[in-house]
C-alpha cells in the first residue's frame, strides 16, 4: 500500500521500489516448481537480476555476479502482519539466495512509529520503548524525587530510580487485567504478591493499612483477608460493595514472582509518600506505577503526538527523510551467526511439520512478556 507513496519519494538516481501485495509464499513449505510458480517471488527475482536455483548460470541458475543492487532492503510495517511478511522475505533469501546475506547486501529498515512534535521540534520515534524514553527525558529534565527516608535524586542517579520503577510498572500493568494497578502495587510493596500464601499472610494487616492511605478519606475502610486460593481485598462505597482477588493466575505469574523478588527494595522506598517535583509543582505518590504516570503524564504536556499505523501513512516527504533518506535513515544489517542454529530455526518455525513448532510454543510460552493476538 506504501509502495507509491514510496516511489515518489525516493531518489530515482540510485533507488528502486519492488512493492510487494500481500504475503508472499512460504518458501519453506513448498515445492520449488511451485515458489517459481509464484507471481510475486518471480518479480522479485527478476528485479534482482541473479537468477534462481543451482543450475548453470546461463541456463538461470543463481549468481550473486549478476545482482543489480547491492543494498537490498526490506521495508514492512511495524505490525504483526509487517514482522510476517518481513519473515517470509527472510526465509525465501536464507534458503534461496544465502550468498545475498553472506556477502552483507540484506537490510531491514527501521520505519518510525511516531511522530512527536512540540512547537517548531519535530522528532520521529521508532517504537513505543523510544517514545517512552522521549517522553521521560522531557519530563525529569528538571525533576527531583524524594523518599519518605529523605533519600533525594536528580539527574542521572534519578534516571537510575525511574528505570527500576519503570520496570516495576510494566509487570503490575501486564497482570493489571481486572484489578485497578493501583490496587496491585500495593499488594506488591506490603509484599503479599508471593503464591506461598502462607508467607504473604504475616503482610496483610500492612496490605490493608496502605490501600486506605492510597484511597481518598471518603472512600476508604478496607478489609483484607487471605485464604488457600489468594487474597481478597474489599470495600464499601455509598452503598457498593467493591471486591477484587489476588487469585492463583496472578499470585504464579512471571511478573508477580519479579515483584516478589524486588519486595524488599518496593517496601523500603515507599515506606512513606514518595515526593516527585516536576518543574514546578510536587506530587506525593504511593507506588511505581503512579510515579511512571505522572511522569508520563508530564513528559506530553503540549506534545502533539501522531502514530504510524503503516508506510502508507506518511507523504512522500515523511518516507523519504524518516526512512529513504541514507543521511538520516537507520538500516539493520542481516548477518548470519550459526548457519545450522539457523537453519534449524526456520524449518522449526516457518516449515510444514507441526509438532516441533508446538514444543517450540510450549517450551518458550512463560518467557513471554508482550503477546500481540
Amino acid at each position: 500500500s506504501a509502495g507509491g507513496t514510496a516511489k515518489q519519494g525516493r531518489d530515482r538516481r540510485f533507488q528502486a521500489i519492488l512493492p510487494l501485495r500481500g504475503k508472499i509464499l512460504n518458501v519453506e513449505r513448498a515445492r520449488f516448481d511451485r515458489m517459481l510458480g509464484s507471481a510475486e517471488i518471480g518479480t522479485l527475482i527478476t528485479a534482482l537480476g541473479t537468477g534462481i536455483g543451482r543450475g548453470e548460470v546461463d541456463q538461470g541458475g543463481f549468481s550473486a555476479e549478476k545482482l543489480r543492487y547491492h543494498k537490498i532492503v526490506i521495508m514492512t510495517d511495524a505490525d504483526v502482519d509487517g514482522s510476517h511478511i518481513r519473515t517470509l522475505l527472510l526465509t525465501f533469501f536464507f534458503r534461496q539466495m544465502p550468498e545475498l546475506i553472506e556477502n552483507g547486501y540484506l537490510y531491514i529498515a527501521q520505519p518510525p512509529l511516531y511522530r512527536a512534535k512540540r512547537g517548531q521540534e519535530e522528532r520521529y520515534l521508532k517504537d513505543d520503548a523510544a517514545l517512552e524514553q522521549y517522553l521521560l527525558d522531557k519530563a525529569l529534565a528538571n525533576a527531583s524525587l524524594r523518599f519518605a527516608d529523605d533519600r533525594h535524586f536528580t539527574g542521572e542517579a534519578l534516571q537510575d530510580e525511574v528505570a527500576f520503577f519503570n520496570h516495576a510498572a510494566r509487570n503490575l500493568n501486564r497482570i493489571a487485567t481486572k484489578i485497578p494497578v493501583w490496587i496491585l502495587e500495593q499488594a506488591a510493596i506490603a509484599r503479599v504478591l508471593d503464591a506461598n500464601i502462607s508467607a504473604s499472610a504475616e503482610h496483610i494487616a500492612d496490605f490493608q493499612q496502605r490501600l486506605d492511605n492510597a484511597s481518598p478519606e471518603n472512600e476508604r475502610g478496607w478489609k483484607v483477608s487471605a485464604s488457600e486460593t489468594g487474597v481478597e481485598c474489599a470495600r464499601s462505597i455509598r452503598g457498593i460493595n467493591e471486591i477484587y482477588r489476588l487469585d492463583s493466575a496472578i499470585l504464579r505469574s512471571a511478573e508477580a514472582r519479579w515483584l516478589t523478588a524486588e519486595g524488599p527494595r518496593l517496601a523500603r522506598d515507599f515506606s512513606g509518600p514518595v515526593t516527585l517535583t516536576l518543574d514546578p509543582h510536587a506530587h506525593e505518590l504511593f507506588g511505581p506505577a503512579a510515579i511512571m504516570d505522572r511522569i508520563l503524564t508530564q513528559g506530553r504536556k503540549g506534545l502533539a503526538i501522531n502514530r504510524f499505523k503503516g508506510l502508507g501513512e506518511m507523504n512522500d516527504e515523511q518516507l523519504w527523510h524518516t526512512t529513504l533518506d541514507p543521511a538520516t535513515r537507520t538500516l539493520l544489517q542481516v548477518k548470519i551467526g550459526d548457519v545450522e542454529e539457523a537453519g534449524q530455526v526456520f524449518s522449526t518455525l516457518m516449515g510444514d511439520v507441526v509438532e516441533p513448532r508446538r514444543d517450540f510454543i510450549v517450551g518458550n510460552a512463560l518467557k513471554v512478556a508482550n503477546l500481540d493476538v
